[in-house]
């Protein structure tokens, strides 16, 4: 049989260009050069497949240049993984810093997990827009943040921690993976990604849970590959994933399926004593949250349907369509994306090869993780797309698995030169690092920011000044956190019981603003009342307000 036909020269030498294009368009957005809606092109998702085709000339291409002097070679072989990894979790604090000053006030989603920390404070107000179906984790570590300093800087610190905790367990995992200085470029892929940075700087909870839910992974991993205790450390990981975030639900099941099929039932029968103990120490510390579900909802499962049912889709399975619509671009980014799509294309082969034996009849470990790490990913996508609507943030943990799998695909594949391979997507990434954060600072950030110019002013003119206050607002978690006010919306106020006598009750309109009455509906509301009007002059994205306030009768 003749042999394949060698790529022409034009496939790689077109990928270097569009790479290098790439690379100055990271470059001009890092110095303030805009784009167009600040929507950085996918130049690289473009240039992968040339380069792949190519990819015999680009390493001819690589192995022609001239490396760094002896000397310089040295020294940046004596830094320390550890080094390099720590300046990565010092960017990542950089960046955290610098975009707060774009997004100053607190938003809609974080303000709910601020105003449940509040509550629990002494003497703290109303936990405004806080559902039962929502996870206490996160609140309770924003009390602690807020005893120290009430402000909504604590807060962030909070999960700037937990960024950090979660980006240096993404290193320590990667690292016995694949080897630590792939594991230096995992982690900064992840910062990179488009998806991350956007909630880096917001109190939320996705990726602290995200780096719970990847210990839990690890030691799946290794309870199969040496022997070991590790399934007996499970419980303490996944409760706290749960108890940080609900969601995490659809993931362990996710990877509980995907460990199944990877390593087959037998290989988990085998542990038996030990997986029957973690499960055990798992239900027992359920009990406390299946308890107060029941005392809710009349069944230890209703919180997690009950925040299942507040999915924002149009219908079942629209969350899957949004991720299969978005993969990978806007997941991770250009750089990112790539890395992610590799990893995907790794994991097939290794998916196919499940019954595959080593020497001696033993399953082949690398291949069992690849294709677990691979199937725990797509299925993520899958539960989460059908049982809930589609946002990055929802799916960081199939975004750090397929860079970890993407990496090691790249270096694989790039024999001898993967030293210099990799430390070229290194130079790139510090370039989308930079590039990416202009781009959240000035393409993402100013939405909410604009809206924020109109809510604050009004509800701190509205603030709490002694007396029981309720606000009725559209956009009721934000305007309760900086009003230290109760608030509701609408269809909760028309809901609920009439408030206490002597309330001051705020019916809160925007020209522009969701989810209000108009002239009549809200007449009827005050029927009765003696209102008094105040007006505030537009200054943001939902013009001017119009308040109406009542003392209630009872």
């Amino acid at each position: 049989m003749p042999g394949k036909r060698p790529a022409p020269p034009w496939a790689w030498r077109t990928g270097a260009a569009l790479t290098a294009l790439a690379a100055l368009q990271q470059l001009a957005l890092a110095c303030g050069l805009p784009l167009p809606g600040w929507q950085p092109w996918p130049l690289l998702l473009a240039a992968a497949p040339l380069l792949w085709w190519g990819r015999a000339g680009l390493l001819s291409g690589l192995a022609a240049l001239p490396g760094p002097p002896p000397a310089l070679r040295a020294r940046l072989a004596a830094v320390p993984p550890g080094a390099l990894v720590a300046a990565v979790l010092g960017l990542a604090a950089l960046l955290w810093a610098a975009l707060q000053d774009h997004e100053p006030w607190i938003g809609h989603e974080e303000s709910v997990y601020a105003n449940k920390a509040r509550s629990w404070t002494e003497g703290g107000p109303p936990a405004a827009g806080w559902g039962e179906y929502r996870p206490p984790g996160l609140p309770l570590l924003g009390t602690l943040a807020l005893r120290l300093h009430d402000d909504v800087g604590a807060l962030r610190a909070v999960t700037l921690l937990l960024a950090l905790a979660m980006l240096a367990t993404t290193y320590l995992v990667a690292a016995r993976w694949t080897t630590p200085h792939r594991a230096v470029l995992t982690v900064l892929l992840v910062l990179c990604g488009l998806g991350f940075l956007r909630r880096l700087p917001e109190f939320l909870n996705d990726i602290g849970s995200t780096g719970l839910l990847l210990v839990v992974v690890f030691l799946l991993t290794r309870a199969q590959e040496r022997p070991s205790r590790a399934l007996l450390a499970l419980p303490p990981f996944v409760l706290a994933a749960f108890y940080l975030r609900y969601g995490v639900a659809g993931n362990l099941a996710a990877i509980l399926l995907a460990a199944l099929l990877a390593y087959g039932p037998r290989a988990w029968l085998a542990q038996g004593r030990r997986l029957a103990v973690a499960g055990g120490v798992v239900l027992a510390g359920l009990v406390p949250h299946f308890v107060h579900a029941t005392q809710v909802t009349g069944s230890p499962l209703g919180l997690v349907f009950w925040a299942t049912s507040q999915a924002e889709r149009q219908f079942v399975g629209d969350g899957l369509l949004y991720y299969l619509a978005i993969f990978p671009y806007r997941l991770a980014g250009d750089l990112g994306g790539v890395l992610m799509a590799a990893g995907l294309v790794a994991a097939y082969p290794a998916v196919r090869r499940l019954r595959g034996k080593g020497a001696g009849g033993e399953p082949v470990p690398g291949a069992r993780r690849r294709a677990f790490l691979g199937l725990t990913s797509v299925l993520i996508f899958v539960l989460l797309g059908v049982a809930t609507d589609g946002e990055p943030r929802f799916v960081y943990l199939p975004v750090v698995l397929l860079t970890v799998l993407g990496v090691q695909a790249l270096a694989e594949a790039a024999g001898e030169q993967r030293r210099r391979l990799l430390a070229a997507v290194g130079v790139l990434a510090l370039l989308t690092a930079a590039g990416t954060a202009r781009v959240v600072a000035h393409g993402a950030m100013p939405g909410p920011t604009g809206q924020a110019r109109s809510t604050v002013p009004v509800a701190r003119a509205l603030a709490h000044d002694g007396d029981p206050c309720l606000l009725v607002t559209g956009y009721e978690p934000e305007t309760g956190w900086y009003s230290g006010c109760d608030a509701v919306t609408y269809r909760q106020y028309r809901a609920a019981p009439p408030p206490a006598a002597g309330t001051r009750v705020a019916f809160i309109r925007y020209a522009h603003g969701r989810h209000q009455p108009g002239d009549r509906a809200l007449a009827e509301l005050t029927r009765g009342l003696e209102p008094t009007v105040r007006r505030f002059p537009a200054t943001g994205v939902l013009g001017a307000a119009t308040v109406v306030t009542v003392r209630a009768r009872g």
